[in-house]
């Protein structure tokens, strides 16, 4: 009896699955982002600090975020991914509903813990989903167009919630991108089909492997860590700046709330949907002929990103800033699909939501978790001497950070084919 043919074996369905699982992960950003469009109103009402901001939107978060990402990573190499995704959008997007109803930092902080726990079900099992669904030679732009659903819900996230924000509030704000997703949880459940695991991938469906074998793999994979603190580098700079972007236009340059949101909203929307799109699309064409170039993509959108980014921390001219971020926001953000794509092939199958998660741990600790608070931190403490200018020489101070996570994908590079060889050899003995 000739066997059933693969899920991923429809082109026409595999795309639909992909759009589908990336619109979720815009969800997870409209629902993450809404808050950073929403600061300057909530630090007013409430009472809040830089520092206190910096926690709700980044250490506090992302605690959660990557302690509950290992449970439900392992939980995913074993079961329905699907089911997964689909409650923890349910969760996250409840727990955002409910961010509209606080009358403190305590319970905005409890708040914002539960959209930590709900959305670290979301990305992990997709990319093990989206893994199973295409090729090697094609996931690292599967992948980068799954990690566009950041740029997408940066984009609705700073433009409508602004705009909501300035015409009925910050509360109505939470109200309206929370409600939304828990009916599309819906949908994911009944549209998105479980893929056999390692269908793309030599010797067909994977044992299931716990964490420790996934750790004892890691460890003998050096690329891996490599990547991993290279890109939460990238990330310290991504959340740390981008997370207080609209404070420092609104403060520093006198913008409306409406207008911080919609130009931010456009440009790291659009300028950051295409840059990581183009990141996989790029490594997936010329890795086929040097597989470096998975690396070497990303080190060079962080090295050209530099110039336009300080610029836009230093010019005194709007409409130039504001062009500036353009580029800053293409070649920032090219790292993310490559890096992701890099470390599945650097598994087995089985392994891959766990790797993930490990990824993401290592990421959002340091990027997540530290950026926002750092910069939150050094705003406070430069107060004094600097008065209204804080916040500009807070990001200038971070963004020279970014050189590090270079250094540490550049010392990737020269590790990347012989790891990558070693997985192919133990895949093959499995």
């Amino acid at each position: 009896m000739t066997p059933e043919p693969p899920v991923a074996d429809n082109s026409h369905y595999r795309w639909t699955v992909l759009v589908i699982l990336t619109l979720v992960y815009t969800f997870n950003f409209i629902d993450r982002q809404i808050l950073v469009i929403l600061q300057e109103p909530i630090k007013l009402e409430l009472g809040l600090s830089d520092a206190q901001l910096g926690l709700l939107t980044g250490f506090s978060f992302a605690l959660v975020y990557v302690t509950a990402g290992i449970p439900i990573a392992w939980l995913a190499d074993r079961s329905n991914r699907r089911n997964i995704v689909a409650a923890s959008l349910a969760f996250w997007s409840l727990m955002t509903a409910l961010s509209g109803l606080v009358q403190n930092f305590a319970q905005l902080l409890a708040a914002r813990l539960g959209v930590g726990i709900g959305e670290a079900g979301g990305s992990p099992p997709s990319h093990s989903m989206i893994s199973d669904y295409f090729p090697p030679q094609h996931r690292g732009t599967a992948l980068s167009f799954y990690s566009m659903g950041i740029y997408v819900g940066i984009l609705f996230g700073y433009a409508a919630g602004g705009w909501i924000a300035e015409s009925f509030g910050w509360r109505t704000a939470f109200f309206l991108v929370g409600i939304p997703g828990i009916a599309y949880a819906l949908l994911v459940f009944w549209i998105v089909k479980e893929p056999r695991r390692g269908q793309w991938d030599e010797g067909g469906t994977p044992p299931k492997s716990s964490f420790k074998q996934t750790w004892d793999c890691l460890r003998q994979r050096p690329t891996f860590w490599w990547i991993s603190i290279g890109c939460a580098f990238s990330a310290f700079i991504a959340y740390g700046n981008g997370n207080f972007m609209p404070s420092f236009l609104i403060r520093n340059h006198g913008m409306s709330l409406t207008e911080v949101g919609l130009a931010l909203g456009l440009i790291a929307g659009i300028s950051g949907a295409v840059g990581t799109f183009l990141g996989g699309f790029l490594a997936d064409k010329l890795g086929a002929r040097d597989v470096r170039w998975y690396l070497w993509i990303p080190i060079i959108g962080g090295l050209g990103s530099l110039l336009p980014a300080y610029y836009t921390l230093l010019g005194d001219n709007k409409i130039l800033i504001i062009a500036a971020m353009v580029p800053a926001q293409i070649l920032s953000t090219l790292y993310l699909g490559p890096c992701i794509a890099t470390c599945h092939n650097l598994v087995s199958p089985g392994m891959r939501a766990m790797a993930s998660a490990i990824l993401f741990f290592v990421l959002n600790m340091i990027g997540l978790g530290l950026g926002p608070l750092t910069v939150g931190l050094l705003s406070d403490t430069f107060a004094a001497p600097f008065g209204e200018e804080n916040l500009r020489y807070a990001m200038l101070t971070t963004l020279t950070i970014s050189l590090v996570g270079v250094f540490f994908l550049w010392q990737g590079v020269s590790r990347l084919r012989a790891d990558l060889d070693a997985n192919t050899a133990e895949s093959a003995r499995i």
